[in-house]
């Protein structure tokens, strides 16, 4: 009894032992390739069976597994390498099973294709068996991680830091149309609209005077008449109407004289023509060539105009004339600048048109990349500098993050023509999927040394390799 004892474990240690020295065997795969179709999936390989370390009497099974983490799996069909007296013995009984003795393995296999298998893992599996009983796992050996997710252009956005101002120098320009009793020049504040008129001057100059962080540099008022009447008379009416504005104003505040400066334009030729050309009128034609005339006198293009033409004229002095006299006005300031980011996202929010460009691009640095946050600084920087290149250069790469693609094509037309606001078309291209537009844009932006264009162009190969 105890021998039988003594020679099952001798029997088992041996198999243990031959297990253990198997798994330390690989068998070595060359030239794989995996290719898919619509709805097939192709696996080819050469298998080196010649280092599998098998025993006489026991078998090495090579099953090629797709598997996913997420537990999808499919198992291509196995092969067989058996030892010499397990080869023959397959012969004998005609095993249908792939069988072979070592050596160089051609294998081959077709499967249908299913969605899953887009990031799989192909991998290769060893089973031994033999005499010791049930099959033993040896190894499982990756050999490719597969990837058929279909390509989609991935986007860099080039954000523009502007140039920090040394002084925030500002200017808020306004017209108002005082009116006065005809051939007068003393203001009456109740006489028609003056309450009105007036208030607007007022509320240009209270909306900079009453913020701690604006300095009044100046206050410049420009008194305009209309062409009608003697010229000696309305340079008389302009200078001194502008002058009783002054010190209108100057009696409302208590800034230094020195604030003040005034100009006065005795007939508003410029504003009557400039009505002409975006009216119609009859005879507007021979009414401009007689106000754009200059070889003529003031006085005598407006005797020309009455003369030629009585109706057009007297329409003028009733409807347009009016408008020409006005005055336009202009408060020069500046603005502290601000360094605090959180001051600077406070101020984004509730004094934006305190900030300049380069304090918005401070802001954007102190928020989530890509937030809603992130994407209203910038569309609030190209709102208050809606002529800055830069400010609708980077507002259009926000609202491209935030997928608002007609909003970033607006912001790009008035992006200007440099190298980042190509690069930047072309990224709207290539995000909305048109990269045939977008190859050519990413090429010119390359030609003007943009770091990211090269990069766009070798995934749009990829995209375009992957398509065919």
């Amino acid at each position: 009894m105890k021998r039988n004892i003594i020679s099952a474990c001798l029997a088992a240690l041996l198999c243990a032992s031959a297990a253990s020295a198997a798994i330390a065997d690989q068998a070595r795969v060359k030239n794989l390739k995996v290719d898919r179709s619509t709805d097939r999936l192709l696996v080819d390989m050469t298998i080196d069976a010649d280092d599998l370390g098998r025993k006489t009497n026991r078998e090495s099974w090579l099953t090629p597994v797709l598997s996913t983490p997420e537990g999808d799996t499919l198992r291509l069909p196995s092969i067989m390498v058996g030892g010499r007296n397990r080869y023959f013995q397959a012969q004998r009984r005609h095993e249908t099973a792939p069988l072979y003795r070592g050596g160089m393995i051609d294998y081959s296999a077709t499967v249908p294709y299913a969605s899953w298998m887009e990031s799989a893992t192909l991998s290769l599996e060893r089973k031994e068996a033999g005499c010791c009983g049930a099959d033993t796992l040896l190894s499982v050996v990756p050999l490719r991680q597969l990837d058929y997710r279909p390509r989609v252009y991935t986007p860099r956005f080039n954000y523009i830091a502007p140039t920090a101002e040394a002084v925030k120098a500002r200017e808020l320009s306004g017209r108002a149309f005082v009116d006065f009793p005809v051939n007068k020049t003393v203001i009456y504040p109740d006489y028609r609209s003056n309450t009105r008129e007036l208030a607007k001057i007022r509320a240009g100059i209270d909306s900079v005077r009453q913020d701690p962080d604006i300095t009044v540099r100046g206050i410049t008022l420009k008194g305009y008449a209309s062409p009608e009447g003697p010229w000696n008379n309305n340079v008389r009416l302009a200078k001194g109407r502008t002058e009783s504005l002054k010190q209108y104003v100057e009696g409302l505040y208590d800034f230094a004289s020195s604030i003040y400066s005034t100009a006065y334009e005795p007939e508003d030729w410029e504003g009557l023509v400039a009505w002409l050309r975006a009216n119609t009128i009859d005879d507007r034609d021979g009414l401009l060539a007689i106000a754009t005339d200059t070889s003529l006198a003031p006085d005598a293009r407006d005797a020309r105009l009455k003369s030629r033409y009585p109706a057009a004229y007297a329409y003028l002095l009733r409807e347009v004339y009016p408008a020409l006299r006005h005055t336009d006005y202009t408060i020069a300031y500046t603005i502290r600048s601000y360094t605090d980011p959180k001051e600077i996202l406070e101020l984004v929010h509730s004094k934006p048109q305190n900030l300049s460009l380069n304090e918005f691009f401070v802001a954007a640095q102190n928020v989530e990349r890509g937030s809603k946050e992130y994407d209203y600084i910038f569309e609030t920087a190209a709102l208050m500098y809606p002529d800055s290149e830069i400010a609708n250069l980077n507002a259009a790469n926000a609202a491209m993050q935030q997928g608002s693609y007609a909003n970033a094509a607006r912001y790009l037309a008035k992006a200007g023509d440099g190298a980042e606001a190509i690069y930047a078309r072309a990224v709207l291209a290539a995000m909305q999927g048109d990269y045939a537009a977008a190859r050519p844009l990413f090429e010119q932006a390359a030609r003007l040394k943009v770091a990211d264009a090269p990069e766009a162009l070798s995934q749009l190969d990829e995209i375009e390799e992957f398509n065919k």
